[in-house]
């Protein structure tokens, strides 16, 4: 009932915001990109094409939004604002003169009618796994949130490697126009036909370039200027970013999902040349069945586990902690750290040249929620603070 209720609320604010800025995606070409892992960067990916092509582009990410030229900062923990701030934006974005639009969009945005009443020209799907459960119940109901946005849109770019996702979602798209792009399988973009180079690293990177070539390529971007701005494109802060490469490597990423940290972890491993320490927890009041899956993924490739805080709010740490640990093997070195501030230190004073130390789950976030209070906090600076304490001086 309350889920009811909040969808009403938000699509009412959506259509009252709309008819209040004169329906301002209906003049605009928008993007609209959803999936579990890789929206930000595929989002940003596109925006940076688009404006290397000559048009006048904004966006609204996890990271921030991008209007008129402008960043502005979209909130704690928010990738979809409300929907009277998405109409708002977009008819910011007008009034700049822009023509496209690129909106990074959640199940969340889409299951509770934020994105309703914009029109998307464009629908991205980069992939879809364990996540959110606490909210949809089930993973249907979560993928099929997520194929809805391809559904309104009248392009649908798809993971073609995504093979249970594509097929079910090939069977609903019959009726429109779709380019699937991929790596290992028959699509029409791919490495071999789409070539590219760029500095991120990660098989994961790859799909998120690949996807935005084939969403560029549907909006008529010739692919000498994907390319380009692909070869140029130096990342998202929080997105595999590192901060420290000397004496021993520490690496920030957002990856909060069993599938995010498996990638990135399985990533960093390959070009570790000494122990991989990874720093990490759980948000509360979400998906609580990922908790262990987790802490699994981590166990597969870390050689020490500091467990520790990402936003507990009303939750037991202690017991979030216990959950993520509840997994992984016997013989795993881990330390639990609630604080983490504490656990980061710990994880910085462990590291040896030729280590490296993996942060996730908080990325670019400038908060954390303990309690019902939001809390200052930068992983970025916590690392630089413990850094210089060290006698490093970064």
């Amino acid at each position: 009932m309350m889920q009811r209720l909040k969808g009403l609320y938000h699509w009412a604010e959506a259509f009252a915001a709309a008819l209040r800025y004169g329906f301002p995606s209906t003049k605009l070409t928008v993007i609209g990109v959803t999936g579990t892992d890789g929206k930000t960067t595929t989002s940003t990916l596109i925006f940076e094409i688009l404006k290397a092509h000559g048009l006048h582009v904004s966006m609204i990410t996890s990271v921030h939004a991008v209007v008129g030229g402008v960043s502005y900062d979209t909130g704690f923990h928010v990738t979809n604002p409300r929907g009277w701030e998405v109409q708002k934006y977009l008819a910011e974005a007008l009034r700049h003169g822009d023509t496209h639009f690129v909106l990074e969009t959640t199940s969340h945005g889409l299951a509770q009618h934020r994105v309703d009443f914009v029109r998307f020209a464009v629908g991205v799907l980069t992939n879809v796994t364990h996540e959110h459960l606490d909210w949809h119940k089930t993973f249907n109901a979560y993928l099929m949130t997520k194929i809805s946005l391809l559904q309104r849109a009248r392009v649908a770019v798809l993971n073609r490697d995504e093979a249970e996702v594509y097929n079910k979602a090939s069977v609903l798209l019959h009726h429109k126009r779709m380019l699937s792009y991929g790596i290992r399988r028959d699509a029409n973009v791919s490495p071999k036909s789409h070539p590219f180079k760029t500095i991120l690293v990660g098989e994961f990177n790859r799909y998120n370039c690949l996807a935005a070539i084939a969403a560029t390529e549907a909006l008529g971007v010739p692919l000498k200027i994907a390319q380009k701005a692909i070869a140029s494109f130096v990342g998202v802060k929080g997105r595999m970013e590192v901060v420290v490469d000397k004496p021993f490597r520490v690496i920030i990423d957002f990856a909060h999902t069993p599938n995010a940290i498996e990638q990135a972890l399985k990533t960093v491993r390959k070009s570790c040349k000494g122990s991989l320490i990874h720093v990490f927890g759980s948000a509360a009041l979400r998906d609580l069945t990922k908790r262990p899956l987790m802490g699994e993924a981590s166990a597969r490739y870390a050689d020490i586990i500091v467990l520790t805080e990402e936003d507990y709010r009303t939750e037991d740490v202690h017991t979030i902690i216990d959950e993520i640990a509840s997994r992984i093997p016997s013989e795993s070195r881990v330390v639990r750290l609630p604080d983490r501030d504490e656990a980061i230190g710990f994880a910085l004073n462990e590291a040896k040249p030729g280590d490296t130390v993996m942060i996730t789950g908080k990325g670019h976030e400038k908060s954390l929620a303990r309690g019902s209070r939001e809390y200052p906090w930068s992983d970025q600076e916590a690392v630089s603070k413990h850094m210089k304490r060290l006698g490093y001086g970064t």
